[in-house]
């Protein structure tokens, strides 16, 4: 998607070449090309890949062998471009991050019943337990029953673009996640607002079972106060919401398939092209920048709760640390809704803070480019961006989705059709602008 307009130079082209002129002098003579020049016709090409690729090889659920014969393909396309395409691969127990909701469910929902049957006590330990991997696993992201659950093989692709230098001062890493998520039922099924209104009265709902639990014992059981009169309306009414908030509750165990992942085009198929794109860019006009290296990270199990990401920043965390090389990371993921195109300073659900300066350089490269970047925040999941903040390196995430969210996100919509070429090329010139500016002026 072009944002400027590209003026000829007549000087240039009234200059007659001779046999006798070097080759690099003749280049020198040539206009700079602009970001949007280099990455003209990107969105169509990543269109027409992320086509071939879900035609060969279908959904990708994480740590499926669907998943690698992606990852695979996407390597040998980068081979080309990077000096080095490398893969790795860890263990992922991929029904883990959405495994707890059985548990949670049924447990608040005794909770419920114990609180009303005036057992507060032995509520409390049950809704207190059912929060704990709720909290963990889908909060903040954290691998607290993945052991109760089979390990399957996924891997992550690392394609990296050397400097000029031999002593690179400079490092950024482009991230995209090559899995997709299995489908979300509620959202296919009611939209985003009515998958909203299903969950939010489910947590609402474990929040009021612990605190009128954990009320009751205090009072009557600790206390001593007689059940009568204030009390006894209090803890009825409450009871009573707790069991009309029951529905929603046994909403919250269709909330996701077991078995059925979609096609992940946009999510996130787009950012692993988006971010190749700029390695393809540099390669076919083999640019180099002085001392800085450029690297493209295709994470598996982004999904199954940013397990790749993870794997990848433990794997290297001494080099990712190393204090003689600056490296900043941006991970890039959903490109299609180019009017909520934004840089997400906050993750984790909201609980995580991205680095300033990398918020900084994503906006100013958006503005560069003629993008207005607004900070927004991942109030509910979390992006790759967020493994390497949680290691103490500059990082942010970056997309372009309805915040709603979409009905396609995480269902089967999420297929060819939905795609948006120019979303895609936007996303490419901002990372390429990014990508110069950090080689550049660094943060």
């Amino acid at each position: 998607m072009s944002c400027a307009e590209t003026v000829e130079n007549p000087e240039i082209e009234s200059i007659e070449i001779s046999e006798g002129v070097d080759a690099a002098e003749t280049a020198a003579l040539a206009p700079a090309e602009t970001p949007e020049q280099k990455m003209a016709g990107t969105g169509d090409w990543a269109a027409m890949e992320i086509r071939r690729l879900i035609k060969a090889y279908g959904p990708r659920a994480p740590g499926s062998e669907a998943e690698h014969k992606a990852q695979q393909d996407m390597a040998a396309q980068m081979a080309p471009w990077a000096d080095s395409v490398e893969t790795e691969g860890f263990a992922v127990h991929r029904q883990a991050f959405m495994g707890f909701i059985p548990f949670t469910v049924i447990l608040t929902m005794a909770a419920a019943v114990l609180f009303w049957l005036g057992m507060p006590f032995y509520g409390l330990i049950l809704v207190g337990a059912a929060a704990v991997p709720l909290v963990l696993e889908f909060v903040m992201y954290r691998q607290f029953v993945d052991i109760l659950f089979k390990a399957y093989p996924s891997h992550n692709v690392i394609a990296g673009r050397k400097a000029k230098t031999d002593t690179p001062k400079k490092r950024i890493y482009l991230v995209g996640h090559a899995d997709s998520q299995y489908e979300w039922t509620l959202n296919y099924r009611l939209g985003g607002t009515g998958m909203k209104l299903v969950l939010i009265p489910a947590v609402v709902g474990l929040g009021v079972c612990f605190c009128a639990n954990a009320l009751r014992f205090a009072l009557i059981d600790m206390a001593g106060f007689a059940g009568r009169g204030f009390l006894y309306w209090l803890f009825r009414v409450t009871g009573i919401a707790l069991f009309c908030l029951f529905p929603a509750c046994i909403g919250f165990l269709f909330f996701q398939s077991r078995k059925r992942s979609v096609p992940g085009a946009s999510d996130n198929l787009s950012g692993c092209y988006a971010s190749m794109a700029v390695l393809k860019a540099m390669a076919e006009r083999e640019e180099r920048f002085e001392d800085t290296e450029v690297v493209v990270l295709l994470t598996g199990s982004e999904e199954a709760g940013l397990r790749g990401s993870k794997a990848f920043v433990k794997r290297h965390k001494k080099e990712l640390r190393d204090p003689s090389i600056l490296t900043a990371a941006v991970g890039a993921d959903t490109f299609r809704d180019l009017k909520d195109i934004a840089v997400y300073n906050r993750d984790l659900s909201g609980t995580l803070r991205h680095s300033p300066k990398m918020q900084a350089l994503m906006q100013a490269a958006g503005k560069a480019r003629g993008y207005d970047l607004p900070a927004a925040s991942i109030y509910i999941g979390a992006c790759d961006a967020v493994a390497f903040t949680q290691a103490g390196i500059p990082a942010t995430g970056f997309a372009a989705m309805d915040p709603t969210p979409p009905r396609y996100y995480h269902t089967r919509l999420d297929d060819v059709d939905l795609l948006e070429p120019d979303t895609i090329e936007a996303a490419a010139e901002i990372l390429y602008e990014a990508v110069r500016m950090f080689a550049e002026k660094g943060l």
